[in-house]
């Protein structure tokens, strides 16, 4: 038995998908193998939340996850997190977070959740269109030379830290992702199946589910 944790933002949370994001989809995946009749059993949470960046998802971190946990169950820890954190903000001509204390956020994200488990994975950032995204609401614009770089810094610190990283920037931006995008940030309905089933070939491929 697993209980499965999903920290991060509004793409986590599902924001634009019809099915409720990519998350929501995994869940009905791992429902549908637990009403299997066979041994397996896990719970999957979902705990985005829009807007956050990893400072927001830093200061309520352990407290979410503590509400979930079961000493007796297998905890996992999967990460989606930063491209909030990646905006550029207009009235302060600089990035929301910038790229050390980034760094730093990720690493302390890290070391708290080897604290409830030694199964952590980091899903990586989208890319955005731009036309759409620059400027965007609150007077600030995402770039993708922003979300590629902080997505590298994720990737690394993963690296350093022997974490698991689910690269998705990469894979986007090689097709012509802006077709997966609802309003230029957020992924629409196929976006987030292109996600999911990155993400579940994965975890499959990882036997977590």
């Amino acid at each position: 038995m697993a209980r499965i944790l999903v920290f991060g933002d509004s793409i986590a949370f599902g924001a634009w998908d019809r099915e409720g994001g990519w998350v929501q989809r995994l869940r009905k995946v791992i429902d549908e193998k637990n009403l299997s009749g066979t041994n397996y059993y896990s719970l999957i949470y979902n705990i985005g939340v829009s807007g956050n960046t990893t400072e927001n998802l830093l200061e309520r971190f352990e407290f979410e996850a503590k509400q979930r946990l079961k000493e007796s169950e297998e905890t996992i820890i999967i990460f989606s997190i930063g491209i909030n954190d990646s905006a550029f903000i207009h009235a302060k001509k600089s990035l929301l977070t910038q790229q050390k204390k980034f760094e730093e956020n990720i690493q302390k994200l890290i070391n708290l959740a080897k604290k409830y488990s030694q199964k952590i994975f980091f899903v990586g950032l989208t890319a955005v269109d731009e036309p759409k995204v620059s400027p965007w609401k609150e007077g600030r614009s995402y770039k993708n030379k922003y979300i590629q770089k902080y997505n590298d810094i994720i990737k690394s610190t993963c690296k350093e830290n022997n974490v698991s990283f689910v690269d998705i920037f990469q894979e986007w931006i090689k097709t012509d992702y802006k077709s997966l995008l609802e309003d230029g940030l957020h992924p629409n309905s196929e976006g987030h199946k292109r996600i999911f089933d990155t993400v579940r070939n994965f975890l499959i491929r990882n036997k977590i589910i």
